[in-house]
């Protein structure tokens, strides 16, 4: 909850966002990152709801640590715990390798914001990061590492991490039997998502707007990344969203919430998927622990998009 909803409370709700507000806005022809006051707002509201569900669940199992769902799952990290509790101390050696994270990041941060670097050029960065921190650790023999404990720990990362990536390809299968997310070539995808906005042809403004909000959730299921997702959709959304009397913002307002709310509970998105894995809790546990939240910002993002209604 710490850093995956944490980030997609941050992503999916975002005046800044450029692989989502800003793709979606420019195909609308919407200024871009314009409507930035209202999503404030809304980021601040989402982030406190956040803050407050997570803090009230960490302090119930304080209280009481057997209510937690994932006890059984987090008994490998507890072992660990207690073997790096008995080597407490904080040498040299811990302090390049927690400089060397920190300098990674600000790479990172500096290749997204100048260079643009996605997903392959980020990925590339942590796998430097990890090998840097790797050698120091062999150099200072932190915890008697030696270089074949270097490997045993790329293979131990490795094995946390393959089975959620056998889950994300069988995700990525869904899209490829339903016809692919190309948006001009013939698919069952593109059919569902013509027949869709013909179905908001004529309606209310604020069902109209709902009505947007609720498709777009849905079809996150099958498209899950952002920018493809406003590809696929808002050619489509945007002038509907006219027939209906809304503002386009509006729509990609609907997109937004859409696209980020159900990104913490479809197992179709490569990132949850990948985090569970790492953090040993399954699927249906996340489930079970996050849908009465995931509920809750449904219900926020209701509320936004009328307010948008009336705003916009």
């Amino acid at each position: 909850m710490m850093t995956y909803l944490a980030s997609q409370i941050g992503f999916g709700t975002s005046w800044m966002n450029p692989f989502s507000v800003a793709v979606a806005q420019g195909i609308a022809g919407v200024p871009v990152l314009s409507g930035a006051l209202f999503r404030v707002v809304m980021w601040a509201t989402f982030v406190g709801a956040g803050i407050a569900y997570t803090m009230w669940y960490a302090s119930r199992i304080k209280r009481n640590p057997a209510a937690s769902l994932s006890l059984e799952a987090d008994e490998y990290f507890r072992k660990d715990i207690a073997e790096q509790q008995a080597r407490r101390e904080f040498t040299l050696g811990h302090w390049l390798v927690l400089a060397t994270f920190v300098a990674g990041i600000v790479w990172i941060v500096w290749g997204v914001v100048v260079h643009a670097y996605y997903i392959p050029e980020i990925a590339s960065q942590f796998f430097v990061i990890g090998i840097a921190a790797g050698i120091i650790g062999v150099i200072f023999r932190l915890n008697g590492m030696g270089v074949n404990d270097v490997a045993a720990g790329f293979r131990e990362g490795l094995r946390d991490i393959v089975p959620s990536a056998m889950i994300v390809g069988m995700a990525r299968g869904i899209i490829l039997v339903l016809g692919g997310d190309d948006s001009a070539s013939p698919s069952v995808l593109n059919t569902i998502l013509h027949h869709a906005g013909q179905a908001l042809d004529g309606l209310a403004p604020m069902l109209g707007a709902w009505l947007m909000l609720v498709f777009q959730t849905v079809f996150n299921f099958f498209i899950s990344s952002g920018s493809g997702q406003a590809a696929l959709t808002m050619p489509l959304m945007a002038p509907l969203s006219d027939m209906a009397g809304v503002s386009r913002q509006v729509a990609v307002l609907a997109f937004q919430l859409g696209d980020g709310i159900t990104n913490s509970v479809i197992p179709t998105s490569a990132a949850l998927m990948g985090v569970l894995g790492v953090a040993r809790v399954s699927w249906p546990v996340w489930i079970m622990h996050i849908w009465p939240f995931w509920l809750i910002t449904f219900l926020l993002g209701t509320a936004f998009v009328l307010l948008g209604v009336v705003y916009f």
